[in-house]
Formats: C-alpha cells, sequence, structure tokens
C-alpha cells in the first residue's frame, strides 16, 4: 500500500523544485526501471502492481493496487511499475570524442529521443545548456527509454564551457556548408539548437563550423526539422565519415 506521505512525495516530484529538494526523481515501466536499477542509480522505491523484479531487495518493492498506481503515476495511462530512484552525484566532462551541446532545448520528448540518440551512436557525453529542460522530468526519463542510465548528461554555462574548450564546434544552420559534401572529424562539439529560434546569436559567435542539412523536396517550402531528426542525420554522418 502507498501511503500518504507517499504520494505526495512522487506527485511532488513531477516538479523540478521538488527534484532538486529532495534530490529524487521516478521513472515508469518495467524495461527503464530494469535499466536504472542496474546501472549507477540508487533505488529509493519500487511500486508496483504486477511486474516481477527478481534483482531488487524485497524489502524496498511495495505492492499496491492499479487505482494507487493511478494516483503517483505521471501518464495517462500508467503502467504497470513505478520507482523512486537517487539523482547521482554530476560527473566531470570528458572532453574527448564527439560531444552533443543543446542550447536551450525545452521539449521533454526531444531531450529524450536525443538522449537515446546519443546511446546509439555512442555518444558518451550530452552538455545542456542551464535553461534546457531538465533530464529528471517524468517526459525525459521515459523518454530516454532506459539511455539516460547510459549517457553523461550535464548542465553548464554552454557560452562559456564553448569558449574554453579546445575541440572545434559545429553548428547547424540553414546557410552552412552542405553535411553531405563536408569531410567530419572524431572530435568535436555539435551544438544543436532550440526548437523555435535555434542556436541563439550568442553561442552561434563561438561555432566555427556552420553545416546545413540540405532539403531535396522540389517546392522547398519545408522550414525547418525537429531537433531530434536533425541531431539523428548529423550523428549518422559524423559516424559515417
Amino acid at each position: 500500500m502507498v501511503s500518504k506521505n507517499q504520494i505526495k512525495l512522487i506527485t511532488g516530484l513531477q516538479q523540478k523544485k521538488f527534484r532538486k529538494e529532495h534530490q529524487l526523481f521516478f521513472a515508469e515501466g518495467k524495461k527503464v526501471i530494469q535499466e536504472l536499477i542496474h546501472s549507477d542509480f540508487f533505488l529509493e522505491y519500487l511500486f508496483t502492481t504486477t511486474a516481477v523484479f527478481p534483482d531488487v531487495n524485497p524489502k524496498k518493492i511495495i505492492n499496491i493496487s492499479e487505482s494507487e498506481l493511478k494516483k503517483i503515476s505521471a501518464l495517462t495511462t500508467p503502467n504497470d511499475c513505478l520507482a523512486v530512484f537517487r539523482k547521482p552525484e554530476p560527473k566531470k566532462i570528458n572532453e574527448t570524442g564527439l560531444i552533443v551541446a543543446l542550447d536551450d532545448i525545452r521539449d521533454p520528448g526531444n531531450l529524450g529521443t536525443i538522449i537515446r540518440l546519443c546511446d546509439w551512436f555512442g555518444i558518451s557525453e550530452l552538455v545542456c545548456s542551464e535553461e534546457t529542460v531538465d533530464i529528471y522530468n517524468p517526459k525525459v526519463v521515459q523518454a530516454t527509454m532506459g539511455s539516460i542510465a547510459r549517457v553523461n548528461v550535464s548542465y553548464v554555462n554552454l557560452e562559456k564551457f564553448i569558449s574554453e574548450t579546445n575541440l572545434p564546434i559545429f553548428g547547424t544552420f540553414m546557410d552552412g556548408d552542405n553535411i553531405y559534401k563536408t569531410e567530419l572529424p572524431k572530435e568535436g562539439i555539435i551544438v544543436m539548437g532550440n526548437e523555435a529560434n535555434g542556436i541563439s546569436s550568442q553561442i552561434e559567435q563561438t561555432v566555427n563550423h556552420r553545416l546545413a542539412i540540405p532539403r531535396f523536396g522540389n517546392l522547398q517550402l519545408t522550414e525547418s526539422l525537429n531537433v531530434a531528426t536533425a541531431t539523428a542525420i548529423i550523428l549518422s554522418e559524423f559516424k559515417r565519415s
């Protein structure tokens, strides 16, 4: 059974200020929870209606009803389990290889998808501006499908971080060089911009390699690509090169 205090805590964790205050976040669904359990994340509680977790200390498992799960779930249609984890200590950024940097990404689904893409393409470091949506937002955690356990996500003053690095800086712009005809290195920082406004003017000044994904449509009327879709194309080209 889930207590009133636990309901209050978990529903509060849907808000960033309470996640920061308690240093906790939650995940839903067996796949995501198992990925986090088998990583460095520390499990506090695991609430379940039917899912079985043989590797978890039984003292941390709380069996609840579907109606109780609905009270604590952030999903319209709740899954069969929800787990509360402690937020890990920030790790140092490893400035080698390819790094993805996000300039003010606001949509949780986009951030979650980009984390999955980094995991897929072997990008271990994702650097976010301080304005980017919180990685521990329940919608972000859900969208990562467990990749949150394998990508180091850091929040920094992005302009300062980029200005101090020795790595080449790549950004995507409509007037950039055709990415399919550009020789791409094995190291560098790839900056992806805000969904509505692209890369900010401050960050644009630090970019020394402007890239573009060309449009092939006959009418050439599509204004832009979704940032997660663009990230997939760009990472694929960097890795292919």
